[in-house]
């Protein structure tokens, strides 16, 4: 299979690397020589240390880097069975870039973008065979998360669907189909580990420090939720929730926090700037602060399981609200959960753990104390502790 790439950054370069790797014949387009001279650089590196690491030999080091081709003008992937655009999150720089890949390709090319939370509807309306675009997103390192969320457009083929699910499953990946809905999956149930952690802050209930713990020692996550969002900069992160809480027509559920805005606009960027939530050294750690905490262990723990528990469900209420309203099927949920964004368990299996009844009762204890639509429990979730369901039975 002949492969087309459009953009050799982080995303780019990983996904060349994932479908070389499967044996297909690729081609990495950039527009900036220096960009293509960098992702060769970058992905001798990269095989070198798996070498080193015995996890692959020389020769399967050479055969992967031998299916790579750089090249920088579209007209260079007309060969192409299907191309995927991982560039800029600019809506009218991509249909330009369709647009334009169209009159190049063949009418069987599968024309595929990368986005993380732009329309695909408005992506495929840039082309004149709507039918053959279809969102693909890869999550970062894409050779090493498992999760590519799929994303039919209403102009997207079943044909097309089928056979971009098959490829994927063929690169060895685990496919979660999703509704084109603002985030997909896990961009949209993601949100409240965020912004229910920022709210808490800013509600002056616990600092960075004893929110990230809570959230790692009874929740199993491997980084809190300021770590985290100071390992993707906080630039990003909050654009995207901006972004997302737009898509919703101002959905208070997905609503930013001026706390990560102003991190933002400050230049606390995360580990990137050496500054965010935490403080980073020379290479990269988090320079712990000192502990201000004068509770009781006894007080200590109730905080962080107060914490938790809060957290977590408004996270699975946004997961059963997702299935609720069709953006994909329970196991895609819990599967994008795990496998996109390292979720210790699905968030639909962690609600049979907990109990619907729990959930329920959590959510309406929120709501009650605070009145806000933020707070509103899902209607799934109502309608399953009445009638005693549980989700895959």
């Amino acid at each position: 299979m002949k492969v087309g790439i459009i953009g050799s950054g982080t995303m780019g370069s990983g996904i060349a690397q994932v479908t070389a790797t499967s044996g297909c014949q690729v081609k990495l387009y950039d527009t900036n020589q220096q960009a293509l001279d960098k992702a060769k650089v970058a992905l001798e590196n990269i095989l070198s240390r798996l070498v080193a690491k015995e996890r692959i030999d020389e020769s399967e080091k050479t055969r992967i880097q031998n299916n790579i081709s750089y090249v920088d003008t579209l007209k260079d992937l007309s060969d192409s069975d299907i191309t995927i655009e991982a560039i800029v999150e600019n809506l009218e720089i991509k249909k330009k870039v369709f647009s334009e890949l169209e009159t190049f390709v063949s009418d069987d090319c599968i024309i595929a973008s990368n986005t993380s939370s732009l329309s695909i509807a408005s992506i495929a309306a840039s082309l004149k065979k709507p039918e053959r675009c279809i969102g693909i997103h890869f999550f970062n390192p894409a050779p090493l998360m498992k999760l590519v969320e799929v994303i039919p457009a209403i102009q997207t083929s079943k044909e097309v669907l089928e056979m971009s699910t098959k490829i994927i499953t063929d690169w060895k990946k685990t496919v979660a189909v999703a509704k084109d809905t603002p985030g997909f999956i896990v961009n949209r149930v993601a949100r409240p580990f965020y912004g229910e952690a920022l709210r808490i802050y800013e509600e002056g209930i616990a600092d960075f420090v004893t929110i990230d713990n809570s959230l790692k020692t009874i929740g199993g996550f491997r980084m809190g939720p300021f770590e985290l969002m100071d390992f993707i900069g906080n630039d990003v992160n909050y654009t995207v929730t901006e972004t997302v809480f737009t898509a919703f027509y101002f959905d208070p559920r997905y609503k930013p926090a001026f706390t990560q805005k102003r991190f933002a606009e400050a230049g606390y960027l995360g580990r990137k700037s050496g500054k965010g939530y935490y403080n980073y050294d020379e290479k990269g750690a988090i320079v712990v602060p000192s502990s201000k905490v004068t509770q009781s262990a006894v007080e200590e723990s109730k905080l962080a399981q107060k914490i938790f528990d809060r957290v977590l469900v408004m996270l699975i209420n946004e997961a059963a609200d997702a299935l609720f309203m069709n953006v994909a099927s329970a196991e895609d949920i819990d599967n994008a959960m795990t496998k996109g964004v390292n979720y210790p368990k699905g968030l639909l299996a962690w609600a049979n753990e907990k109990g619907i009844d729990w959930c329920v009762s959590k959510m309406d204890e929120l709501y009650n104390e605070y009145h806000e639509d933020r707070y509103r429990c899902s209607p799934l979730l109502r309608r399953m502790s009445r009638e005693d369901l549980r989700f895959f039975d």
